[in-house]
């Protein structure tokens, strides 16, 4: 994702990648949901980057979502990396607060970490 500091964003951009091989197309079509992720350098709410993970189309775009999306979550840029690589409990960051949701509570539960690719080093 071109323009960004966050580390999230070369997840991101690896994962919009994996939604264009035949295991991404499989996970649209098992999915079938739109993610909105507001990532903030440091701070919640304070100077977000916008992506949207399209699990309908099957892919990942930099800005928000037109339209409303199934769920919305909110996280700093190393808690979400927290999350994907499995160093931080999704439920834990939650109760924290370290993660806002907004949105369906079922399809949140659906954003886990088989919708992602097992990242390279970042």
């Amino acid at each position: 994702m071109d323009g960004s500091s966050l580390k999230s964003a070369q997840l991101l951009e690896q994962m919009r990648l994996h939604l264009a091989t035949d295991a991404g197309k499989e996970l649209t079509k098992k999915v079938g949901l739109v993610y909105q992720l507001n990532i903030a350098p440091k701070k919640l709410g304070v100077d977000e980057e916008i992506f949207v993970v399209d699990l309908k189309k099957g892919e990942v775009t930099k800005g928000p979502y037109q339209g409303k999306p199934d769920a919305t979550f909110s996280f700093t840029d190393s808690d979400f990396l927290g999350i994907v690589t499995g160093k931080t409990n999704p439920q834990m960051a939650f109760i924290r607060g370290a993660i806002k949701i907004k949105g369906s509570i079922i399809a949140a539960q659906k954003f886990s970490l088989d919708i992602f690719p097992k990242p390279a080093k970042l």
